[in-house]
């Protein structure tokens, strides 16, 4: 079995939640779940930037809040480095619609630079599956990937399913979404490397998340897919990498 891709790690603070995550943490985390790569993020880019130069195997997502001014040319700039893979959208904590037009500058800035974008998915108003959907519509050559596939809800998780599976460029990340079963439909439906595990640390243990995939039903070859392979994949270029195998990510 190969060590663990993980596409959703958080660190820093998180106070409406009263969760963090600080260097030695993820350190630990890492160490203690077989990860030896992660991306990670927070509202605090800098603090990103921090953690991601010092921790070997963590990658960084570029949270864009497309309701702030100037955030374009820093995520410009923070992709510019090459420990950032992509970006983070969460339109439910910063209150903005997915496919609104603020956000289609950092979409097409993404598509031309063949960089993904994790959105956060599973909550209403602004990060239900149809919704990000949308954008994924307006941009069909920027992979996309739903966080958390539907989160809690079963019409959200069936929803995020379908989505994928109606769009060839839409990804399913696991992290926070309860029933197991839901992963093996997923790969079923949307193909087998378009499924990728995330835990959500420090919101939700790797531990738990990973047993997670292991128990969903998948062959041992397709829980490598999930849990390892398919995450590297996406952003490193080469299911078999641990690093990115180049400045041409795509």
């Amino acid at each position: 079995m190969s060590a663990i891709f993980d596409a959703h790690m958080h660190v820093g603070e998180f106070p409406l939640f009263d969760v963090r995550l600080d260097r030695d943490g993820l350190v630990e985390l890492m160490a203690a779940n077989r990860i030896d790569s992660c991306l990670v993020f927070h509202p605090d880019n800098e603090y990103v930037r921090g953690v991601v130069e010092d921790v070997p195997g963590a990658y960084g997502l570029v949270w864009a809040n497309p309701r702030l001014p100037g955030f374009l040319g820093q995520a410009e700039e923070l992709l510019d480095h090459p420990r950032f893979l992509g970006v983070k959208l969460h339109p439910l904590l910063d209150g903005y619609h997915p496919n609104d037009p603020i956000v289609h500058p950092l979409a097409a800035l993404l598509a031309g630079r063949g960089l993904p974008v994790l959105v956060h998915c599973g909550h209403p108003i602004f990060t239900l599956p149809w919704s990000i959907e949308e954008l994924a519509r307006s941009f069909p050559t920027l992979r996309v990937v739903l966080g958390h596939m539907g989160h809690g809800n079963v019409v959200y998780i069936n929803a995020s399913i379908d989505v994928a599976e109606r769009n060839p460029h839409v990804y399913l990340e696991t992290s926070g979404m309860p029933m197991h079963t839901k992963i093996r439909e997923a790969v079923r439906r949307a193909g087998p490397n378009r499924v990728l595990y995330g835990s959500d640390a420090p919101f939700h243990h790797p531990e738990v998340e990973i047993r997670k995939v292991e128990l969903s039903g998948l062959e041992p070859d397709l829980v490598e897919r999930v849990l390892s392979l398919n995450g590297r994949l996406l952003f490193f270029g080469d299911e078999r990498a641990s690093a990115p195998v180049g400045p041409v990510r795509g």
